[in-house]
């Protein structure tokens, strides 16, 4: 059954006289008889006695309309907010964790305090997981580190990342290093899937198996602890997972001799998705707030 059926039986309830309820509402008579027809035909039984010329609301017809009446209500509330407010709905979104950990709270505090009718679910994930959600469907749009060449999603250049190897050990700091200079030291790195893992063995090339990984971490927090108490470990991050540490000169940038670690960060979304109102202002909203590293 439609609204508009729904809405035919009810005005017709309070004034069977078809040829005057044809000119209120603006339908012709057969409009609303064929109206009237189809939604008893989708309940099965008559919802009017007809007598003689008249049309009665029959028992069935009055119960129908008791029990529908106040969802009537309030769904045709639903339709008309849906209509004139295109920016409310709920956002599924899921990013890595740098981003949904330092960059993605304030955006999503702006957005949502310029949109208050809007909810936004979200999630924290690595990159290949969120790949994984978008191509099944089961969140709107991605936030993710690492490249992605999926043929049924969409990729979005959002802005660029750099990634740092950091010490607490300030005489790092005075020089730079050929890479293999520095692996006597313990290495920490993000756990397989993570787009900040990806790059950084990627840039170290054949030298990567070499490279002993002393421990993996999934937390930054336990990570900096770490850092911060060991002079002899070393680690690649995101710059804006650090930055707080390095203007407090807690913990220092040890450069790196022809490596460059940098990265772009990018929207995802499935190619089928349907881009709403919501959706298109959200994504330009990420675009033109984001700030690079």
């Amino acid at each position: 059954m439609t609204l508009r059926e729904l809405e035919i039986f009810y005005h017709l309830s309070e004034d069977t006289h078809l040829s005057q309820l044809s000119k209120k509402i603006g339908l012709s008579q057969s409009a609303i008889s064929l109206a009237i027809k189809s939604l008893e035909k989708k309940l099965s039984e008559p919802l009017f006695d007809r007598i003689g010329k008249k049309l009665l609301l029959n028992e069935r017809g009055r119960l129908f309309k008791e029990a529908s009446y106040t969802h009537f209500l309030a769904l045709k509330d639903a339709e008309s907010f849906f209509k004139q407010d295109k920016l409310s709905g709920v956002m599924k979104i899921a990013s890595s964790k740098t981003i949904g950990n330092f960059i993605l709270p304030q955006l999503l505090f702006d957005f949502i305090l310029e949109h208050p009718h809007i909810t936004i679910d979200k999630d924290i994930k690595n990159s290949a997981d969120i790949i994984q959600l978008v191509k099944e469907g089961e969140i709107d749009i991605g936030i993710i580190e690492t490249e992605c060449d999926e043929e049924m999603i969409v990729k979005e250049a959002l802005g660029e990342d750099r990634l740092l190897v950091v010490s607490c050990d300030r005489a790092l700091m005075d020089k730079a290093y050929y890479i293999d200079q520095l692996f006597d030291k313990k290495w920490f790195l993000r756990e397989e899937g993570s787009g900040t893992r990806e790059l950084f063995l990627e840039s170290l090339g054949e030298t990567a198996h070499a490279l002993s990984i002393f421990m993996e971490f999934t937390e930054f927090e336990e990570l900096k602890t770490i850092l911060l108490k060991n002079s002899d470990t070393l680690a690649c991050v995101s710059k804006f997972v650090v930055s707080k540490e390095l203007a407090r000169e807690e913990l220092y940038e040890v450069k790196l001799i022809n490596i460059e670690l940098k990265r772009k960060l990018y929207i995802i979304y499935h190619k089928e998705k349907y881009k709403s109102m919501l959706f298109k202002t959200f994504q330009t909203f990420l675009k033109a707030n984001f700030k690079q590293a």
